[in-house]
């Protein structure tokens, strides 16, 4: 039996998958906010009730939203920031007296999806987070890879790829937008554009009247003129991301997980554009939606310690 636990900004999920992959327990509850302590104890006790109710556990996982130092074993890049600067594994390993393995959530998508998933079978699987951040990670005949940085498949804060290869109609149609600065304090990065918010900034500038990155999409699929210009750019910005991807790593399946992973158009749209930015005759990469869709982060936590070794 193999625990994983996700923990988020407003929520903590916990699940159990034997070993055929089949959901054994389940429980998600509320994310203690701002409080180190309190949210150390609720990881506590969702292990526990876990625990009691599959008779026992083989390896316990944690899918954080952040990463681990490998030098200090201290927490960074956490939006959950009261988990920064803390020693986070050793922490969990010292309350449940048992090794915890520990990797990025952006990491446990991928890992989810490569294992049992949309990736299952395939050598390279790159697994992207477009939600409210954008993130990735990476998995190479079925193991995690970490990296001496602890940010391997981070591409969200990498520069917002040209579009100068796209026909010249498409810079032509969508003008100048502004210039976009990251929380991380560098302009334009991808996560910037590419994310829930990031979409429903450019259908804002672009003349949309709408509140939600949702409601674009929405006013989108009814014709609503700003809102489907929003919608193209954003498939030939995330077009010209992943084939940086493809250019670097080349992996057999990119799988779409986080909110904007459910607009269905985004698939069709970007496998139509993005060969004008990968350096091949063609693109023989698979794009692919999640096979388990919002549980795949915490299906990759269970898996953590039992497939990659952490």
């Amino acid at each position: 039996m193999h625990l994983g636990i996700d923990v988020g900004g407003t929520k903590i999920e916990a699940m159990v998958l034997a070993q055929d992959g089949m959901e054994r327990f389940r429980e998600r509850i509320a994310a203690p906010q701002g409080n180190y302590d309190a949210t150390l104890a609720a990881i506590v006790g969702l292990h526990d009730r876990a625990e009691a109710a599959c008779g026992g556990l083989d390896s316990v996982g944690l899918g954080a939203p952040g990463s681990v130092i490998p030098e200090t074993g201290l927490m960074k890049n956490c939006n959950s920031t009261w988990l920064n600067g803390r020693p986070l594994p050793q922490d969990l390993a010292d309350r449940l007296a048992r090794p915890v393995a520990v990797a990025n959530d952006a990491d446990c998508f991928a890992l989810s999806e490569a294992s049992d998933g949309a990736g299952a079978g395939e050598h390279v699987v790159f697994g992207v987070i477009l939600g409210t951040g954008v993130g990735g990670g990476v998995v190479v005949g079925g193991r995690l890879l970490a990296g001496p940085n602890g940010i391997s498949g981070e591409w969200g804060h990498n520069p917002l790829p040209s579009l100068a290869a796209a026909p010249a109609v498409v810079c032509e149609r969508h003008g100048d937008l502004s210039a976009r600065r990251c929380y991380c304090g560098r302009v334009d990065c991808v996560e910037t554009w590419l994310s829930g918010p990031g979409l429903l900034r450019s259908a804002q500038a672009l003349g949309c009247q709408v509140a939600t990155a949702e409601a674009a999409v929405t006013a989108a699929a009814k014709g609503d003129a700003p809102a489907c210009a929003a919608l193209e750019l954003h498939q030939w910005q995330l077009a010209a991301a992943l084939a940086v991807v493809i250019n670097v790593l080349d992996p057999d399946v990119i799988v779409l997980g986080g909110g904007l992973s459910k607009v269905g158009l985004l698939y069709d749209g970007v496998v139509e554009r993005w060969d004008r930015f990968v350096f091949s005759d063609r693109v023989r990469t698979r794009l692919a939606p999640p096979r388990f869709g919002d549980a795949s982060g915490v299906r990759g936590a269970a898996w953590l310690a039992h497939r990659t070794g952490l």
